[in-house]
């Protein structure tokens, strides 16, 4: 979203590092830092970059007139169990719905199976009497009578947050809106969740978790966000705040305090809407975001300058990387697969004299070895500190005085000794082993899609993807990178190119042949009505962009793809091109059409945005010129496993034209760039940075 006038704030909190953004009514980035997170006050943090940044810009904080905010904190809380004490209200004779689950499990033949956490126990489940048919008909009135002995249940056990969860309520509501009324009657400081205004979808079980993670996680959020509104107020900053959305639009406090759940994954969308925008800028319509912070590393893929989105993603998953095992929420997500390796992954030795890093991580507190503040675990940042990639004068800006010989102790002690390595084998071992569980994650992100990776830009940034750019991307069969200006911070400036978006997704059967028109066309009017009202209260003025699409299958098929409908008022023959569509896209994801089938649609749904700002022009780079360092830095070369000296460039000092080949680094005060030996560095016409397999370029 861009402001008229005035300037722009952006502040993405990680689990390690907290990133501030500043920029100017055209977009152009003024100032910008990274603070160690403040895990047991987060806006601690927050308020410190904002000041630094408004610092250097010599800009106050009554000249902010827009203010963008992404945390991990409702992440956090929800995969640390920092919730509220949560309980659910489900329809008579269907309390077992959280037991039941999908009527499988997730790994068939496993003896001692985990099951997936879903918060609330068994003896928190009520029921009440009353029942909605699925095309919202009432029938059996809501025992109303009821509630008073409910809401006693409720007090006795002290329950904070409820989740209700009454059947076919995405249809009519009536019921869950009455019983939410009477509960507040008896407690009116009860924080009540309800299933239609979270996830009006049908299927139960995801809609009752998806309710009770916001329930769980409200009370802490409302709490937060107050104090984030507190806080920054009495700065002096005068206009609203907007915080990010996991679909990578914005909101309002309000809406957010309400919706907690939306804010999941946050900061990472904010790194996919700036990997879609360079992907637009720069006309590459296949790409792979690439963003690896302090905690963990995020890769989503991008397609026509759209980040690929999903409705459905698991909490803390029982066993990691299996589908089933964890918690699902149902709520518009870019969809991206997210591992435990970050630079403050700890690294560690299994029983059987494996190295392995992660999922743990040293966080801002301790943090690695190597930043000198109380670490003892080898982390990955320690691994790169060994292997010389981090030159300490220019590291974290200067704040942080980096310990070389503590980082190499710390690996020779922790991982060497076990195995009979020195430090440096140690450190190469903790970083073949982060970097091959990354490129990994890439090749089954990208099977999972069904999209070849070979061919896609590789955009990569947050304060280590830089650093592992190179590396990932050759074992992922990847043979070009983008790295952007200010990639350390790329979460935040994505932040500040996202649109004020909602997205709505409503249940309504029917099939496509037995369409009602004129009851869909209603159903998405009220859809825009109530996303409008979102939006516009963080995006008064301008023109508003729709999308609908629907999400159809072939009948009896158990789940559905998404189809474009147009924004305009269905008509009789859109039923042809629907049909049409629908095919063409079953084709591409599953190789063939099945003729003859009835097509069936279960959801509908609608985004509204405000528009985004304009791309920025593409300025060609002036004519190549090899460049030669001002210095060079013994670094491990990780092609020819042998130690090397490195040419050494400062982002700042870079020109368009510029090119140079590896081994090299490239620093910048909040990162550092490693181009491998058998890559290339081109500067562009922005100043971005291309880095080009060369493939056997001198070692």
């Amino acid at each position: 979203m861009t402001s008229t006038n005035g300037f722009q704030l952006a502040i993405d909190i990680g689990g390690t590092f907290t990133d501030t953004v500043l920029i100017d009514n055209a977009n152009q980035i003024l100032a910008s830092t990274k603070t160690p997170t403040t895990p047991d006050a987060p806006a601690l943090a927050a308020i410190e970059g904002a000041s630094s940044v408004l610092n250097q810009a010599n800009v106050s904080w009554e000249q902010i007139t827009t203010f963008i905010h992404g945390t991990t904190l409702a992440t956090n809380a929800l995969i640390e169990r920092r919730g509220a004490k949560v309980a659910t209200i489900t329809s008579a004779g269907f309390r077992d719905i959280l037991e039941i689950a999908y009527e499988r499990r997730y790994s068939q033949y496993a003896i001692n199976i985990e099951k997936p956490d879903l918060i609330v126990p068994r003896k928190y489940a009520f029921t009440i009497a009353g029942r909605m048919n699925a095309q919202g008909q009432e029938l059996t009135p809501l025992d109303e009578e009821s509630s008073g002995a409910l809401a006693a249940v409720l007090a006795d056990n002290a329950i904070e947050a409820v989740s209700i969860c009454l059947l076919h309520s995405y249809v009519n509501p009536s019921h869950e809106l009455r019983l939410r009324t009477l509960l507040n009657e008896h407690l009116p400081d009860l924080i009540v969740s309800l299933s239609h205004e979270v996830s009006p979808e049908a299927r139960e079980f995801d809609r009752l978790c998806t309710t009770i993670a916001n329930a769980y996680i409200q009370p802490l959020m409302s709490g937060y966000l107050a104090d984030i509104q507190r806080r920054f107020s009495a700065k002096g900053l005068t206009c609203p705040v907007l915080m990010m959305t996991a679909a990578g639009g914005m909101t309002t406090l309000e809406t957010a305090a309400r919706l907690p759940i939306r804010l999941v994954e946050s900061g990472p969308a904010g790194g996919a809407i700036l990997a879609a925008r360079l992907a637009a800028e720069t006309n590459e319509p296949e790409v792979l975001s690439f963003d690896m912070g302090g905690t963990t590393a995020k890769l989503s893929l991008i397609d026509d300058f759209r980040p690929q989105m999903s409705r459905k993603f698991e909490i803390s998953r029982a066993a990691r990387f299996v589908k089933g095992s964890g918690m699902p929420v149902r709520i518009p997500v870019i969809e991206m697969i997210e591992i435990g390796a970050g630079g403050g992954s700890i690294a560690s030795v299994d029983t059987l004299g494996r190295v392995a890093v992660g999922p743990q991580s040293a966080g801002s507190v301790p943090g690695p070895v190597g930043f000198g503040k109380g670490g003892t675990k080898a982390t990955v940042t320690d691994a790169d500190i060994a292997l010389g990639y981090i030159d300490p004068k220019h590291f974290a800006e200067g704040r942080l005085k980096i310990d070389r010989p503590a980082a190499e102790h710390a690996l020779q002690s922790g991982i060497g000794a076990r195995l009979g390595l020195n430090a440096t084998a140690a450190a190469t071992a903790v970083s073949e082993i982060v970097d091959e569980a990354m490129a990994s994650a890439a090749r089954m992100h990208g099977v999972e899609s069904g999209k070849d990776l070979s061919n896609r830009l590789m955009i990569a940034f947050g304060g280590n993807g830089p650093l592992h750019a190179t590396r990932v991307a050759r074992r992922a069969g990847i043979h070009r990178i983008l790295i952007p200006q200010d990639p350390g911070v790329g979460s935040a400036v994505g932040f500040l190119f996202a649109p004020v978006s909602f997205e709505i997704i409503r249940s309504y059967y029917t099939t496509l042949l037995t369409a009602n028109l004129d009851a869909l066309n209603t159903l998405f009017q009220s859809m825009f009505q109530e996303a409008e009202q979102v939006v516009r209260a963080g995006a008064p003025q301008g023109t508003l962009k729709q999308r609908r699409v629907a999400f159809m299958r072939y009948k009896g098929q158990g789940h559905e793809i998404e189809v474009e409908l147009g924004s305009q008022p269905l008509t009789p023959a859109d039923i042809t091109r629907l049909s049409a569509d629908f095919e063409t896209e079953y084709a591409r994801q599953f190789g063939r059409r099945v003729p003859g089938m009835t097509i069936e649609i279960l959801n509908w749904g609608l985004s509204l945005s405000s528009q985004e700002p304009a791309l920025a022009a593409k300025l060609p780079p002036t004519k190549q010129r090899k460049i030669a360092p001002n210095s060079t830095r013994s670094i491990w070369c990780n092609v020819t496993d042998t130690w090397h000296d490195g040419a050494m460039f400062t982002r700042a000092e870079l020109q368009s034209g510029d090119t140079f080949d590896g081994p090299a680094l490239i620093v910048e005060p909040q990162t550092t760039t490693f181009v491998s030996a058998d890559f290339r560095a081109d500067i562009d016409g922005q100043g971005n940075i291309w880095l080009t397999s060369t493939q056997g370029a001198p070692q």
